[in-house]
C-alpha cells in the first residue's frame, strides 16, 4: 500500500516533467518539416500543375485541328473522322500495305464486306487514282475517303507497328513472254500439266495453269475441291474440260496463293470472296476475275480470263450472213432509234455490241457505255459501271448519261420497266441505244418489253432491229473430214432448209447436194473436233406489219415468229444449218443450241 510520503515523491516527480514553454517551441520546431523538403513539394507541386496546364493546351490545340478537318471536310463534301481511340483491327489495315500507306498518305480504317473505308489528312493526294487503284484490287466495293487530322492520321499510322509486316498485296502478276513460251512449250496437253503441277512451287503452278489455259483458249478456269482430290477444268470454246487434277492436301496452300494475288482474305473460307488480278503481257493484258465460293469439301474457285485483245473483233467477222449483215448495218448508220439482242448468259451478246461498238467509233461521235461490270475497256469509249451499294442502277446512270450529251448508248441489260422507258426515251430523242433483253429468241423480244409495261406507242417507233444470238464450236480445220448423216437427222435437216422465207435474201442450197462436215480430232484441238466459236444470228428489222401489232399492244412469241418470218427473218436454227453446209461447224452442234419449232 501507497503511504502519504510516496504519493508527495510521485506529485514532485510529476511537476518536474511538465512542459514549459521553451520546451514547447522546441518541439514544434522540431516537428516543422526542413526547408529542402518544402522547397522540393513546392517544386513537384508546380510541375504538376505545369504539366497539368501543357496538357490542357495541347488538347485545346488538337481539338482545334480536329475541329478545322472536321469544318474542312464539310466544305469539301467529304466524311470526316477523327481515328484518336477508333478500334482498326489488324486485317483492315493490312488492306493498303504499310509502305503504300506512307507513299500515298491514305489507311484504311474500317471494312464490313463490301463497305470499306478511307482515311487521309492530306488533300493534295490524287484521290481519283487512289479509289480507282483500290476497286480494281477489290472489284465491288463501295469505297468513301474520309478526311481526318494529321495528328489523328498519325496515330493510326502508330497502329502497324502493332501487327506483323504485312507483306504489300500483288495485284500485277507479271507473266513474261519467255515464261508463257516456256510452259505452253513444256505443256503439249492435259496429261503434261498433270503430271508437272505437283512438281513445282505454288507460284510455277499458278503461271502453268494460266499459260495452259491461254494456250487452249479457255474463257475460264474452273477450280472444284472434291472427295478425294481437287479438278482443275478449262471452259473452251463453251464446254468444260477437265485439264488436271491435284491432291486435295495441295489445294489449301494453292488457294491461298490465288487468294493472295487477288486481293481476297486467305483466313476466310466460309463466305464467297471476288477479287482481281491483272496479268501483264508484253503487247496484251489480261484481267483475271476470281470468284471462290465454299463448298462441301472445301473451296470451289473460278477465274475469269478477260483478254484485251479478244474484243478486237469487227462488225464483218460476226459471222452474220450477207443478208443479215446488210440489214444490221443499215440499222446502226442511222442516228437514233433501238437496237436490242436477245439471248441467254454466255451467247456473244456483248461481244457483238462491242463489235458494233467499235465499227461506230468516230472522232465526231460521243460514245457512252452503262455495264454490269467493265469487262473490257474500250478505246475512245466512256464507259461507266453501275454499283448497287451506292444507288447507281441502270436506270439511274441511263439517265446520267443522257446529261452528258452522247450520240450513242450502250445499255448492258435492260431489265426492268425504269430503265426500258429511259432506254425508249432517248431512241425517240436523237440517240442511237443498243442494249441486250434476256429472251430465248428475236421474237420474244417485242413480247418482253410490253410485259414490263412499256407502252404500246412508245415501243413501236423507238425500236430499229432487234437480233438474237447463240454461239457454235466451229469445226477444226486441221481434222475436218466430210460425214455422212443419219437419214432421219437429214430429213429434219432438209425440211428446216426448205422452210427458209423466200424473201430471206440468203442463197439456200441444192436440197439433193448437201455436204456435211466433222472434226475427227487431233492434238491442235485437244481430241474434241472443235476449235474456237462463231454466232448463229436472226435478225428482224421494223417494218409496217411488225409495227401494227406492237402498236396493238398484244402479242405472243408465236405469232411474232410467224409475222418475222412472213417479213424474211432467217432463223437461228436455219442460220446454222447453213454454216453447216458451209463446213463451218457440224449439224450436232447447231442442234445443241438452236432448237426449231
Amino acid at each position: 500500500m501507497l503511504t502519504i510520503d510516496d504519493l508527495i515523491k510521485q506529485s514532485k516527480s510529476s511537476a518536474q516533467k511538465v512542459a514549459t514553454p521553451a520546451s514547447l517551441k522546441a518541439q514544434a520546431k522540431a516537428a516543422l518539416p526542413k526547408k529542402e523538403e518544402v522547397q522540393e513539394k513546392i517544386s513537384e507541386e508546380a510541375k504538376t500543375v505545369s504539366t497539368a496546364f501543357s496538357e490542357k493546351i495541347e488538347d485545346i490545340g488538337l481539338n482545334e485541328l480536329e475541329r478545322k478537318a472536321k469544318d474542312k471536310a464539310a466544305e469539301l463534301d467529304m466524311e470526316y473522322i477523327n481515328l484518336k481511340g477508333f478500334p482498326i483491327g489488324p486485317e483492315v489495315l493490312s488492306l493498303i500495305p504499310e509502305e503504300e500507306a506512307k507513299e500515298k498518305k491514305i489507311l484504311c480504317f474500317f471494312r464490313l464486306e463490301n463497305e470499306i473505308r478511307l482515311a487521309t489528312g492530306d488533300l493534295a493526294i490524287d484521290q481519283t487514282e487512289i479509289i480507282a487503284g483500290l476497286q480494281r484490287r477489290y472489284p465491288g466495293s463501295h469505297i468513301v475517303l474520309y478526311l481526318t487530322s494529321t495528328h489523328s492520321f498519325a496515330l493510326a499510322m502508330a497502329l502497324y507497328k502493332n501487327i506483323a509486316k504485312v507483306r504489300k498485296i500483288v495485284t500485277d502478276v507479271v507473266i513474261t513472254e519467255n515464261d508463257l513460251k516456256k510452259y505452253q512449250a513444256e505443256l503439249n496437253n492435259y496429261g503434261d500439266l498433270n503430271q508437272r503441277i505437283t512438281q513445282v512451287n505454288l507460284t510455277e503452278a499458278f503461271a502453268m495453269i494460266v499459260a495452259m489455259a491461254m494456250k487452249v483458249g479457255s474463257s475460264d478456269i474452273h477450280i472444284e475441291a472434291e472427295e478425294k482430290d481437287v479438278a482443275i477444268r478449262f471452259r473452251v470454246d463453251g464446254m468444260l474440260q477437265v485439264a488436271a487434277k491435284i491432291p486435295a492436301a495441295i489445294w489449301p496452300r494453292l488457294i491461298s496463293r490465288i487468294k493472295t494475288i487477288a486481293g481476297l482474305k486467305i483466313n476466310i473460307s466460309a463466305i464467297p470472296q471476288d477479287g482481281r488480278i491483272t496479268i501483264i503481257l508484253t503487247n496484251d493484258k489480261m484481267d483475271i476475275r476470281v470468284s471462290t465460293l465454299p463448298t462441301a469439301f472445301g473451296e470451289s474457285v473460278v477465274m475469269r480470263l478477260l483478254k484485251s485483245s479478244s474484243i478486237s473483233l469487227s462488225f464483218e467477222q460476226l459471222g452474220l450472213t450477207p443478208a443479215a449483215f446488210k440489214k444490221l448495218e443499215q440499222e446502226i448508220a442511222k442516228p437514233d432509234g433501238m437496237i436490242i439482242t436477245t439471248g441467254p448468259t454466255g451467247s456473244g451478246k456483248t461481244t457483238t455490241l462491242y463489235a458494233i461498238l467499235n465499227t461506230l467509233n468516230k472522232p465526231d461521235r460521243k460514245i457512252i457505255t452503262l455495264e454490269n461490270p467493265i469487262e473490257y475497256k474500250l478505246a475512245g469509249i466512256d464507259q461507266s459501271q453501275i454499283d448497287h451499294s451506292k444507288g447507281y442502277t441502270f436506270a439511274k446512270g441511263l439517265r446520267a448519261i443522257l446529261r452528258q450529251d452522247p450520240n450513242i448508248v450502250m445499255v448492258g441489260e435492260i431489265r426492268d420497266l425504269e430503265t426500258a422507258e429511259t432506254a425508249i426515251q432517248a431512241a425517240l430523242t436523237g440517240h442511237l441505244m443498243l442494249s441486250t433483253i434476256h429472251t430465248n429468241d428475236a421474237a420474244g423480244a417485242i413480247p418482253r418489253f410490253l410485259s414490263m409495261g412499256v407502252a404500246p406507242f412508245l415501243l413501236a417507233p423507238a425500236l430499229r432491229a432487234v437480233l438474237g444470238q447463240r454461239l457454235v464450236r466451229k469445226i477444226c480445220t486441221h481434222c475436218k473430214m466430210e460425214t455422212v448423216l443419219p437419214l432421219e437427222t437429214l430429213e429434219r435437216v432438209k425440211k428446216i432448209i426448205a422452210n427458209i422465207p423466200a424473201n430471206s435474201g440468203e442463197k439456200i442450197p441444192d436440197l439433193n447436194n448437201l455436204k456435211f462436215y466433222k472434226g475427227n480430232g487431233c492434238e491442235i484441238c485437244g481430241r474434241t473436233g472443235y476449235k474456237g466459236r462463231v454466232g448463229i444470228y436472226e435478225v428482224f428489222v421494223m417494218s409496217a406489219e411488225i409495227e401494227a401489232v406492237t402498236l396493238s399492244g398484244k402479242v405472243s412469241e408465236y405469232q411474232m415468229r410467224d409475222i418475222t418470218h412472213k417479213a424474211g427473218m432467217t432463223s437461228m436454227a436455219q442460220d446454222g444449218i447453213l454454216k453447216a453446209v458451209a463446213g463451218i461447224t457440224s449439224i450436232d452442234e447447231v442442234f445443241r443450241v438452236a432448237t426449231e419449232d
